[in-house]
This record gives structure tokens, sequence and C-alpha cells, in this order.
């Protein structure tokens, strides 16, 4: 969920480097560059997200960025999850205060 979110954050610049930025900031939490291209490639192969190569650039030493895009379906698991999660919280915000 949080990859997908901060795909769709990130726009038309979501590729790796975008994607961990954008999760640390928000989450204020580490993560390393491994464990996003494993879920990269894991919700691309669900058919959640979509890749393709940028241009290469001399700033990359002639390597090309990729990009990656949030697919309607990908999108739709995204909602279901937040919608879950919201059902999840009814009634727990008492539970958290007695602990």
């Amino acid at each position: 969920m949080v990859v997908l979110m901060a795909i769709l954050q990130a726009g038309k610049s979501a590729y790796g480097v975008t994607i961990k930025k954008q999760i640390e900031r928000r989450t204020e939490r580490e993560i390393s560059r491994g464990s996003i291209y494993i879920t990269l490639e894991r919700l691309e192969r669900k058919g959640y997200v979509q890749s393709w190569m940028g241009e290469p650039t001399a700033v990359r030493g002639g390597r090309a960025k990729r990009f990656f895009t949030v697919e309607i379906e990908g999108v739709q698991a995204l909602r279901q999850s937040l919608g879950d999660i919201t059902h999840m919280r009814e009634g727990l915000e008492p539970l958290l205060e007695a602990v």
C-alpha cells in the first residue's frame, strides 16, 4: 500500500529513488532500496504497476531510470485495502487508550 501511494504521490517522476524518499519523508522511517525494488517487482507481476525505461542521462553515467505508474488494478487494490483498514479501525481507539 505504501509503495502504491508513494508512486501516486510522486506522479510522473516516480522511480526507485523518488519512491524511497517519498516513503521515508512521510513515514519518518529509513528503508532500503532493495526492499523498494523487490516490492515494485511484485506489484508489477500482479499487474498493479507498470514500468518503463527513461532516456539515459550523463548525470547517471549513461544509465536510464526505470519509471513506474499505478495501473487501474493497483488503484482498485489500494482502495480495497484502505477501506479494509478503515473498517478494522472502527472502535479501536478506546481499546488503544485502555492499554
